[in-house]
C-alpha cells in the first residue's frame, strides 16, 4: 500500500490519481500507524510553508516523518517542508535535508510554471529518464545545490530538482504533471527495494 501524507496541502489528489494509473492503491493520511506501515510514503503538496508546517506540528508528524525508515518521496512543497528552514513565512521546517529554502530573485517571472529540462540527475529515480525530457515545475523557492542533489535545473539561476538522503527522496518538479516522464520518474521511485 502507498500511504499519501494528508496535511491540508493541495494536489494530493492528482498524485494518488497518477499512483492509480500506475497500477498501485493508495491512501491519503496522516495516521502515524498507517504510515508507517505503508511500503512508500508520498508527501506531496502545492501550498504555504508556515501553514503546512503548522498542520504538521499539530498532529507531531513534524518529529514523526523525519523518522520514517520506509520509502519517502516529498513533491514540491513536500520537498521544500524535508529541508531545514524556508524563507516563505520564516518557516522551520523538518530537517531532512540540511538545506535553507529560498525565493528565487525577481530578475525574470517568479514563479516559475511550466515546463523545463534537467542540468543533470543520477540514481535510481532518474532509471530510463535523459536530462532532455522535460518536467512540469511551479515554485517561487528553490533549493540550493548541495550534498543530497541528484537533479539539476535552471531557471533564474542553478537549483536542484530532486534531492534523496537515504530512504528519503524529493523533487521540486511535479511527476504527476510531468506526463510519460513523471510516470516514469513516479514508477521508478514505486519499484524501490521491490
Amino acid at each position: 500500500m502507498i500511504a499519501i501524507v494528508k496535511y491540508n496541502a493541495g494536489n494530493v489528489r492528482s498524485v494518488q490519481n497518477a499512483i492509480t494509473r500506475l497500477g498501485y492503491e493508495s491512501i491519503i493520511t496522516d495516521n502515524p500507524e498507517l504510515l508507517q506501515a505503508a511500503d512508500k510514503v508520498i508527501f506531496p503538496g502545492v501550498g504555504e510553508a508556515s501553514t503546512a508546517m503548522r498542520y504538521l506540528k499539530e498532529r507531531k508528524l513534524d518529529l514523526f516523518i523525519p523518522q520514517l525508515k520506509n520509502p519517502v518521496l516529498g513533491i514540491c512543497l513536500g520537498m521544500q517542508l524535508l529541508c531545514t528552514h524556508s524563507e516563505e513565512g520564516d518557516t522551520t521546517c523538518l530537517g531532512v535535508f540540511n538545506n535553507r529554502i529560498k525565493r528565487f530573485p525577481a530578475t525574470d517571472i517568479v514563479p516559475q510554471m511550466g515546463w523545463n529540462n534537467f542540468t543533470s540527475i543520477k540514481g535510481d529515480l532518474f532509471k530510463d529518464v535523459t536530462i532532455e525530457e522535460d518536467v512540469y515545475f511551479v515554485h517561487s523557492f528553490y533549493a540550493d545545490i548541495n550534498e543530497n542533489t541528484i537533479a539539476q535545473s535552471e531557471y533564474i539561476l542553478n537549483f536542484s530538482a530532486a534531492l534523496q538522503k537515504d530512504n528519503f527522496y524529493a523533487t521540486q518538479f511535479h511527476p504527476e504533471k510531468s506526463a510519460s516522464v513523471g510516470n516514469t520518474i513516479l514508477k521508478n521511485f514505486l519499484e524501490l527495494c521491490e
